[in-house]
């Protein structure tokens, strides 16, 4: 976290002025921030960072990508009271968002274990975060897959639709040697085109158990299979995760682990005041 997202943050929460803790008298106090419930920890060194900003030195009780349980303390502070009470709704929102996506991503990491499929996350992130929420996908075990259109090339229905598959891969061939190259298919004869061309990456999209089962045999079949890496995704969730990854994809995106993650519950508690 550099230091002018930090004063972003804080200056949304503050606002102009806050006339109340300026007025209130500044203490020096204890206070610890602790969990509330189950999950993967994950914003800790950016909760940290936040309270540094304001000359505030915490004391890191775990570190980021801990299993943690209800009534854990994660930080000891010892400061300004001012500060302190200032700082805390911003740390406590980042611990809380980004520890519910690590939890939850975990969570699915676990579930298709058996199947040796990765979890990764999309692009459908919150403007101005998106570096926050992959970072906690990874802390959860997951992969951040593309961070921004520059990572790599996707060639995406709309391009299809516009351009064709093969006009398409061929101007994303041109762009750079060093770039990987992944092709959306809503098909098994999509896919076997898609593996021809010479796609690093093939994107089952949207489709269905049983129509990507039947892709992935007929790569297998046109002994096309172990060319490309594939990827399913596109109405998947926890209830169908399972199925999904066991038709044989490598990986499944899941935009759900980042735009559908429920916060985990943190609280900061005064301990004492230091006369």
């Amino acid at each position: 976290m550099i230091t002018s997202e930090i004063e972003v943050f804080l200056r949304e929460d503050t606002g102009d002025f806050d006339v109340f803790h300026s007025l209130l008298p500044d203490e020096i106090i204890r206070a610890r921030i602790i969990a509330k419930e189950d999950g993967i920890l994950a914003g800790l060194e950016e909760a940290v960072r936040i309270f540094g900003y304001c000359g505030i030195s915490p004391s890191r009780k775990r570190v980021d990508g801990d299993k943690i349980t209800g009534g854990d303390v994660i930080i000891d502070i010892e400061g300004s009271s001012r500060a302190i009470l200032q700082n805390e709704r911003v740390a406590l929102n980042i611990l809380g968002r980004m520890s519910g996506i690590a939890t939850l991503t975990r969570a699915c990491v676990d579930m298709v274990k058996h199947t040796g499929a990765r979890i990764a996350c999309t692009r459908k992130t919150t403007p101005g975060f998106r570096r926050f929420e992959k970072k906690a996908v990874m802390l959860g075990g997951g992969d951040p897959h593309r961070f921004n259109l520059a990572d790599a090339i996707m060639i995406k229905d709309n391009h299809i639709r516009i351009y064709g598959m093969d006009e398409a891969y061929k101007v994303a061939k041109d762009v750079s040697f060093v770039k990987k190259i992944e092709i959306e298919v809503e098909n098994a004869g999509d896919a076997v085109r898609a593996a021809k061309l010479g796609a690093d990456i093939i994107m089952f999209d949207n489709m269905d158990v049983r129509s990507i089962k039947d892709a992935v045999s007929v790569l297998d079949a046109e002994k096309l299979r172990d060319s490309v890496m594939l990827e399913s995704s596109g109405g998947i969730s926890t209830d169908n995760l399972v199925e999904y990854a066991e038709t044989g994809v490598d990986v499944i995106s899941l935009g759900m682990i980042t735009h559908s993650a429920r916060w985990l519950d943190f609280s900061l508690n005064v301990q004492v005041t230091c006369k």
